[in-house]
């Protein structure tokens, strides 16, 4: 496996792309937990960008890892080898025909949420406390208060590591429960099929959601969100994640520079310097007490990510 650290090869894309390419970037920068060593880094201004620089890691045998905005993953401390794509800026394109809305996967989700609500269009007004960009929520399937993004994806335009497009109708895209299917596959853009409401109330439902979000998560501080799936089952049964985690007593318990929230259970915060290491040892010890004092081995959420772009699994 060749490396993107590899000086040609960042020249290489430089040559070749609109965008920017950073060299040894710190993955903390782009990360919400604020961990993470260095990578080469694309910074597409345009979507072809994205194109480009996956066709010319497929033929340098450069592995790649697409990167939102940086919650939900736990990056390496020793930085990645494979082309780190931000999806960001130049790809946070909105538009909309009536009901039908088309998003580009760089734009946060709590901007489409208010975008949308603000327009008079329900049905994504709900993600306005949920952080990453839409092409990560679309990827992961997120959701909260009883929504997800299946409820409301049409399409999705998505390039995969050979830098070949294609349109995924719903019917194709296989979505679960946090999951959509598209490994292999990044999204670059979707279309989605909104409801009218009354801006109003759409405008009250959004400024009640967000306050509620921040009351109640550790928003302020360094966190990924959500670190583990909730059991299945719940919330009907009164145990999610969170309740399971605080009922163990486990709420401000530490490893290193990380900490169960004193605010939310589910969510561990970076309160000193904290590195992968020490999130991984805190995912271990809180999943060994929920298991220990309830029979529920609690699934992660986040998703740990090796030095080589793959999926550790916990």
């Amino acid at each position: 496996m060749s490396s993107a650290r590899d000086p040609g090869f960042a020249a290489a894309l430089r040559d070749a792309i609109r965008g920017e390419v950073r060299e040894a970037e710190p993955l903390a920068r782009s990360s919400t937990y604020r961990i993470g060593g260095p990578a080469t880094m694309v910074l597409p201004a345009v979507t072809e960008d994205v194109v480009v620089a996956l066709k010319i890691a497929s033929a340098a045998g450069v592995p790649w890892f697409a990167l939102g905005l940086g919650s939900n993953v736990l990056l390496p401390d020793e930085g990645m080898e494979p082309l780190v794509i931000r999806m960001g800026k130049g790809l946070d394109r909105i538009r909309s025909d009536g009901a039908r809305w088309q998003i580009g996967a760089g734009l946060p989700a709590p901007l489409a949420a208010r975008k949308t609500a603000d327009a008079g269009w329900g049905g994504i007004h709900v993600m306005v406390g949920v952080p990453g960009t839409v092409g990560g929520g679309v990827f992961m399937n997120a959701g909260c208060h009883g929504a997800q993004w299946a409820d409301v994806v049409r399409s999705v335009v998505a390039v995969n590591g050979r830098g070949e497009s294609r349109v995924f109708t719903r019917q194709e895209i296989p979505f679960t429960y946090r999951q959509s299917g598209l490994e292999g596959w990044v999204v670059l853009e979707t279309t989605l099929q909104l409801t009218a409401a009354p801006k109003e109330q759409l405008a009250e439902e959004v400024t009640r959601l967000f306050a509620w979000r921040q009351r109640g998560t550790p928003f302020n501080q360094p966190c990924c969100g959500s670190v583990f799936k909730n059991p299945a089952g719940a919330p009907a049964d009164g145990r999610t994640a969170g309740q399971l985690i605080e009922a163990a007593g486990l709420k401000g318990r530490r490893v290193g520079g990380v900490e169960v929230s004193p605010l939310h259970a589910n969510y561990f915060v970076n309160v000193n310097q904290a590195r992968a290491e020490d999130v991984r040892g805190l995912i271990d010890v809180v999943r060994d007490e929920v298991r220990r004092r309830f029979g529920v081995l609690l699934e992660p959420e986040v998703k740990v990510i090796s030095e080589k772009g793959a999926l550790i699994r916990c």
